[in-house]
Formats: C-alpha cells, structure tokens, sequence
C-alpha cells in the first residue's frame, strides 16, 4: 500500500550487520501489547519484556518506540489481509464468500480476541487526530476493507447471488461501519453471542 513504510524485514536495519532476532516474531509480540494496552500506555520496558529483547536491540532495529509501533501496525494489518482474503477464497459464491467475511469478523469480536481489541481501531481512536502518518495507515487499511466488500457485492451482482439493485460502494460503507463498530464493543465483551443471526442482521442490507 502507498502509506506503509518499507518492508518489514527492511525497517531499520543496520547495513552490513547481521538481524541478531528475528523481526517479525518480535513484531507479534509486540502487536499483543499495543493491541492491550494502546500506544501512549505501553513503554519501551513493555516491549523490551514482551518481545524477550534488550532495549539497545530495540532500539538498533526501530530507533525508538513510534518506529516499533508503525512496524508493527503495518504487519498487524498485512496478517489480518491475509486472514480475511482466506476466509474470501473460502466459499462458492459471492454472496456466500461476503456472508464469510462478515462471520469472520463476528468471531474476531467475541471473547478473549475481541477484548484484546482491534490495532487498527484502537489506533484511530488513540492517535489519527494528532499523528497524520498513523491517520493515512488507518484510512488505507478501511479504503481495503470497504473496497474488498464492495467487490464481493459486484462479484455477488455478477453470479446473480444479489440482487443488482444493491448499490455496492454505499452498502459495502455501511458494512465497514458494521464491522468495525464489532470491535468496539468486542472490546468490552459485548459482542453478540450468535454469530449467525449477527451475519443475518447485516445480510439483510442486500435485500
């Protein structure tokens, strides 16, 4: 994507000195705490023990802990891309494949998951206002998703699984406020038990 920083096996490495760890272990560590506890809470020492690392380790990779943090919000959306364009690939036809992503996201908002909270909400919530480098991740990260649902409503409109009456980019909008809002109040252990009848509910925007 245009906003992201350099690949991740890139980001601040030390020329002609070898990676003493491995980054992208490292970087699901430290997702699980910025995840928990949000940016402005986690210090350097939580990531130093979260990520088993010394700080001059950190420090020689990332240069400091906002580097560390834009890392790992970029490989924390490159593995949800990749989860969700699974799940995608999963069923037969579209309107079966979008009915699979929104579950997917209704299962990502229940119990320990869903506590644990969503890196890229937590990050609009915390940071876009005042960090405009956070603020175009987030945007490009949701543009994705709108896009992705939107294309599948095509795709859907195409096998004749929805109705062509369906105006793609506005209820695929409507789909990401949906979706997004699940990890919000997943993240405070209130997202509906029934998956089903949840993807039921949402379904109905495409009749």
């Amino acid at each position: 994507m245009s906003t992201m920083v350099q690949p991740l096996h890139q980001v601040g490495r030390p020329r002609g000195r070898p990676r003493e760890f491995d980054v992208n272990e490292a970087l699901d560590k430290a997702i699980k705490v910025f995840r928990e506890q949000g940016y402005n809470a986690t210090s350097v020492e939580d990531l130093t023990g979260a990520m088993g690392l010394a700080s001059g380790s950190i420090y020689k990779a990332f240069k400091d802990k906002r580097a560390v943090f834009l890392a790992a919000l970029d490989r924390y959306m490159l593995l949800r891309n990749e989860q969700i364009a699974s799940v995608a690939r999963a069923a037969r036809t579209a309107r079966e494949r979008l009915r699979a992503v929104l579950g997917f996201y209704v299962e990502s908002a229940k119990g320990v998951e869903g506590r644990r909270g969503c890196m890229v909400v937590g990050s609009a919530v915390e940071l876009a206002i005042a960090d405009r480098e956070v603020a175009a991740r987030i945007t490009a990260a949701l543009s994705r998703n709108e896009a992705l649902l939107a294309d599948l409503i095509r795709q859907g409109q195409a096998d004749r699984s929805i109705s062509a009456k369906i105006d793609p980019d506005e209820t695929a909008r409507v789909m990401v406020c949906f979706t997004q809002g699940l990890r919000v109040v997943g993240r405070a252990g209130r997202a509906p038990p029934d998956t089903s009848a949840a993807v039921d509910i949402a379904m109905r925007l495409l009749a």
